[in-house]
């Protein structure tokens, strides 16, 4: 689960240490390792949640340790459930690792705290989002684009973006006007990065992804796409399909045109656009070191721009 990835919040939570005039560079390390091994526990227990034996073309640990159970002559339904306890229980390892790494912090007690704070907020606000995606899943009521923003804001933005930043703002030091400009940078960003994954879900080349472009209309995942082509008539021809479990790439296909036809590719794009366009101003406007400023811009126009 650790091997490969962009480490985008732990070269984050450095790059802001660093231009905020941080000079302990072992805090920050730690820091850094901490919110690595939260996105980790994160994802794996996202994976239990969505019942996913796979992640990125390869079987991930509920994946490993079923495959091993069958192997040794286990039902399915016992090697599953083995899978899905390994990684529960590898899941709070990691968290409880993040918890201990931040509490070790050879820093002040006041500004220990502090970061624990982040951290506390950071994980409960993280599982708020995690189960508003769950409940929205369950499609028990008709998700708007306002529940989409809300619960991608909750669920992604607070643990990849905001604590990475606030954390970095916290240990080097920095001003509560500088964390309140950073916090409503880091949401922004946080959406940005969100909606172009879901577009890549849909839409996006799976050599490049590693993800099947069918596996996001098979669980029913509720994205600001859905929520669009919803309003469109021709939605009702297929709304049947939308969380087929057994989704065949004819009827993938289907739906994707539906979807894309409805203007819902179109207006997503916008969206974005219109989230970069106001983090890049209030970037230039903010209080912030040029290579903060630099970074945060970069940040931005790479998870607007990626295609994995």
């Amino acid at each position: 689960m650790a091997a490969g990835g962009k480490r985008i919040r732990p070269r984050l939570l450095m790059g802001a240490y660093e231009a905020l005039g941080g000079i302990d560079e072992r805090v920050a390390v730690d820091a850094a390792c901490a919110m690595e091994l939260l996105h980790i526990a994160l994802v794996i227990h996202d994976d239990v949640i969505d019942k996913d034996l796979m992640r990125r073309g390869e079987m991930n640990i509920s994946g490993r340790f079923a495959s091993e159970a069958m192997l040794r002559g286990t039902t399915r339904r016992d090697a599953n459930a083995w899978g899905e306890a390994s990684s529960l229980l590898a899941g709070d390892l990691m968290l409880t690792l993040a918890h201990s790494l931040l509490a070790r912090l050879d820093i002040h007690d006041e500004r220990r705290q502090a970061v624990l704070d982040v951290f506390d907020d950071t994980v409960f606000e993280s599982a708020a989002g995690e189960h508003y995606d769950v409940w929205l899943s369950m499609r028990l009521q008709q998700a708007t684009a306002q529940d989409v923003l809300a619960m991608v804001d909750q669920k992604t933005a607070a643990y990849s973006f905001q604590a990475p930043l606030i954390l970095a703002a916290i240990l080097a030091g920095s001003t509560t006007s500088v964390i309140d400009e950073l916090t409503a940078i880091a949401r922004r960003i946080g959406v940005i990065y969100q909606l172009r994954d879901d577009v890549l879900g849909l839409f996006g080349d799976e050599r490049e992804t590693g993800k099947s472009t069918i596996s996001d209309l098979r669980e029913g995942k509720e994205t600001l796409l859905i929520a669009y082509a919803r309003s469109d008539v021709a939605w009702a021809e297929v709304e049947s399909l939308f969380g087929d479990s057994a989704l065949s790439v004819a009827d993938s296909r289907r739906l994707k045109r539906v979807i894309e036809e409805s203007g819902a590719l179109v207006f997503v794009e916008s969206f974005i656009t219109e989230r970069c366009d106001e983090v890049y101003q209030l970037v230039q406007e903010a209080a912030l070191p040029a290579a903060l400023k630099s970074q945060l811009l970069t940040l931005t126009s790479a998870c607007n721009s990626r295609v994995s």
